[in-house]
């Protein structure tokens, strides 16, 4: 059987052999400064094979950097070796239930760089939209501080906030030399990773104000892409202003979007109001339709005759007003020309006239016939279709109006949490998006406005969203009125957050719908140290690794990192079984058998091959017998061939 590897993708190491199997022959080994011979790149033969020029060192071209850069693109490819933990104390099942595990939704406490690695084979390319608001980098915020240089223990002595699991938090001064450096760092892994996990027709959005619009901008640009950039929104967030600024009261912050592809125009229009209706579509037919009529001539200059000779041809009107395509007699003649004797053309060829003629309708403007069709307000059913502004101004979006709300599910006055983000505004980005169906992931996930609004569309319109929010759990300070009322971390005001909306939308608009979330924690890996380097461990210490797996870890716990490593999605159905005494978990019906009990026996082996799981998993060394060992590959080869089987 296979092993496990039982830690994330070694992104790195995947792109080096992806180039390898394209270009084998640029493939060379070379001796390192220590004369250790190495594997490399031959660019002179790679240049050949693409028929392009490599830039050296030193070249000018353009580009964006800082100090660091590189180090920050190798810790986002970088491995690690750690999984996530059930916290089912935390957690609350889909009808609200405390305690409950079958909610699709997932909030995960830990550090999110760390997080988006231990989700990103298991996610990739199923996040359908992303929100975040991360840190503005405006001199009093803190932000996380990855460790480039120092050894772990230098890196767990050096001063500075941390959360309850010791992830460091510094606060990143103006005074900072690399105040834009450190901030960069910080956010560039992130996003990296998190591009990945979009859908290819994913969407993100994050927030942003003057500090670091510019380069986070230039960022994005690198990873997604320009020509993925869809908008930089102005968001009238404060309309009193900040009296605190130096020199004029910032009243607007900014929200950037990209997307994972390039989307077709109108991707991100939203269905209009039905105050937006019924005073742009004032018009009935005989059923009793609302519409509206709009010119069919092209309203814009660039497009004419000269330019859209097939949008050029003529209409027939009759006294009464008919509109025909075919010259009857006393009829006169409509070409889509301008008041002023300019040669335009319609917005529809002729094709379409021919097929859509009932819509058309003329009427007589001064001495001229003017050609109209009638815009129905819905079709098939379906709210027509808005393009949303490049500035938002909507009170509802205001910071205020996400205090009230945070406020007033926990019944008080006092800020639990600074500035949260209105639920309403995180509503209009879902809608954006368009994602009924899909995942929304927020990994700086703050007091959880993004899973509020999940729910609360979710009932709104029937959807089946489901939300990932992932949270560093730091501190409360000790003076903030939230830890007086009991919550010690940011993650314990997130989760209460969440219960109570998701009680409170429940008891008024009573949806079948998921109210819960499955509480996971990041934490060092369920396999100890030999597990993954045994060559390192010295023969006199072999006594104390008996058992690979860490003493204090659950087999549930065993469960969660297995799901991870085989790519199994954490919101998936997990059922205990009873298979001839041993604990057996069925995942996603059947899917993934695992048996993380010692002593198994040949009839649990093969009762469990008779069910045909995709994956069998087993711990190493589990089997109670010699003959069992020797017994397995056969049972399977008899019973389902198929499964792939693995240990850890």
């Amino acid at each position: 059987m296979d092993k496990l590897k039982m830690h994330t993708p070694d992104i790195a190491e995947q792109n080096y052999k992806k180039l390898a199997e394209l270009f084998p022959d640029a493939v060379t080994e070379i001796k390192d400064e220590d004369g250790n011979t190495v594997r490399a790149i031959d660019k002179d033969v790679l240049m050949q094979e693409i028929n392009t020029k490599v830039i050296d060192d030193g070249q000018e071209r353009y580009q964006f950097t800082w100090p660091d850069k590189r180090k920050s693109m190798l810790m986002a490819n970088a491995p690690i070796s750690k999984t996530l933990r059930l916290e089912k104390e935390k957690s609350v099942g889909r009808d609200g239930t405390p305690g409950g595990v079958d909610s699709e939704n997932i909030y995960i406490e830990g550090d999110n760089l760390d997080a988006l690695k231990l989700l990103q084979e298991t996610y990739l390319g199923k996040v359908k939209m992303i929100y975040i608001d991360p840190p503005y980098n405006t001199g009093n915020d803190f932000i996380y501080e990855d460790d480039f240089a120092q050894s772990v223990d230098e890196y767990a002595d050096n001063s500075g906030q941390t959360d309850e699991e010791g992830n460091r938090l510094v606060q990143n001064s103006e005074s900072n030399g690399r105040f834009h450096t450190d901030w960069l760092n910080m956010i560039y892994p992130r996003i990296k990773i998190s591009k990945d996990l979009l859908t290819k027709d994913g969407i993100i959005f994050i927030s942003i104000d003057d500090n670091e619009v510019k380069n986070l901008r230039e960022i994005c640009n690198e990873i997604f892409g320009e020509q993925c950039f869809i908008a930089q929104i102005t968001l009238l967030c404060n309309p009193k202003g900040r009296s605190q600024d130096k020199y004029v009261a910032n009243c607007h912050e900014y929200i950037l979007i990209y997307s994972r592809t390039v989307l077709d125009k109108g991707s991100l229009s939203i269905p209009k109001t039905e105050d937006e209706i019924s005073s742009n579509y004032s018009l009935f037919d005989e059923d009793g339709n609302p519409y509206r009529e709009l010119e069919l001539r092209n309203t814009h200059r660039d497009f004419g005759k000269f330019n859209r000779p097939k949008l050029w041809y003529p209409f027939y009107v009759d006294n009464t007003g008919n509109v025909s395509l075919e010259k009857k007699e006393n009829s006169v003649e409509v070409f889509p020309i301008w008041d002023d004797g300019f040669e335009g053309c319609w917005t529809w060829g002729k094709e379409k006239a021919e097929k859509e003629i009932r819509l058309l309708t003329a009427k007589l403007v001064g001495n001229r016939y003017k050609i109209y069709r009638k815009s129905y307000a819905y079709i098939d059913g379906e709210k027509p279709l808005k393009q949303v502004k490049s500035i938002w101004t909507d009170k509802s979006f205001f910071t205020e109006k996400g205090q009230i709300a945070l406020n007033d599910l926990f019944n008080t006055k006092n800020k639990y949490f600074q500035s949260p983000k209105s639920p309403f505004l995180i509503k209009q980005c879902i809608s954006m998006a368009h994602c009924e169906n899909g995942i929304v992931l927020d990994f700086f996930s703050g007091s959880a406005t993004t899973a509020q609004a999940v729910i609360s569309l979710n009932a709104e319109d029937k959807g089946n969203r489901k939300y990932i929010a992932v949270q560093i759990n730091e501190i409360v300070d000790e003076k903030n009125s939230a830890f007086k009322a009991g919550y010690k971390t940011i993650c314990d005001i997130g989760e209460e957050r969440i219960r109570r909306a998701g009680k409170k939308i429940k008891e008024e608009t009573d949806a079948d719908i998921d109210y819960g979330f499955r509480c996971f924690k990041v934490d060092s890996s369920n396999m100890k140290d030999v597990y993954y380097t045994p060559a390192d461990v010295e023969q006199l210490s072999l006594d104390g690794f008996e058992d690979n797996i860490k003493e204090d870890r659950t087999p549930e716990d065993l469960l969660i990192q297995v799901m991870l490593d085989l790519g199994i999605l954490l919101s998936s159905d997990i059922e205990i079984q009873n298979i001839n005494g041993r604990k057996v978990f069925s995942v996603a019906d059947g899917y993934l058998l695992a048996c993380f009990d010692k002593d198994v026996t040949e009839e649990t082996v093969i009762e469990i091959a008779k069910k045909k799981p995709f994956y069998a998993i087993f711990r190493d060394n589990s089997m109670a017998n010699d003959s069992v060992a020797a017994n397995f590959e056969q049972i399977f080869e008899t019973y389902s061939p198929e499964t792939v089987r693995k240990v850890l």
